[in-house]
């Protein structure tokens, strides 16, 4: 579905891509990785630190073309992660798996399930990522925002 789309619906709204803002959100993006790594905090916190650096870049990658997510709807996590594709031109294999991560962090938030080791790691490497390919996505094509 397309960006338009997505506003159409009610999914997206507009927004003003301004570097502040695009960088506030990688620095918060950053600090979140950094957190997740933090082995004396519980693998729920890590996990959450992972899964909040993953929406910042989703929500960076939005904000570059001129949107945000719509908080007035249900859902808004689930549109940022799979707008990836079309905002930034990732793989589309990887949003199933960062959608993945969605799906895992809200039975954990909602149903007390707990997380895995091998899952908190596997968002840290995903995150990771996804910090890497929005900051070479904006210096290709919005250096203006960084």
């Amino acid at each position: 579905m397309s960006l338009q789309n997505l506003l159409d619906i009610g999914s997206l709204d507009k927004a003003e891509p301004r570097r502040d803002d695009i960088q506030r959100l990688l620095a918060a993006a950053e600090r979140n990785l950094n957190d997740a790594g933090v082995i004396d905090i519980s693998d729920e916190n890590r996990f959450d630190a992972a899964y909040k650096c993953v929406m910042q870049c989703a929500i960076a990658g939005l904000l570059a073309h001129g949107y945000r997510t719509s908080t007035r709807k249900p859902g808004h996590h689930q549109t940022a992660i799979q707008s990836l594709p079309t905002t930034i031109g990732l793989d589309k294999a990887i949003m199933v798996e960062l959608d993945e991560l969605r799906k895992l962090r809200n039975c954990d938030d909602y149903e007390g399930d707990p997380i895995s080791p091998g899952s908190v790691e596997d968002a840290r490497v995903h995150a990771t990522a996804l910090l890497a390919d929005i900051r070479a996505w904006l210096g290709k094509h919005h250096p203006d925002l960084i």
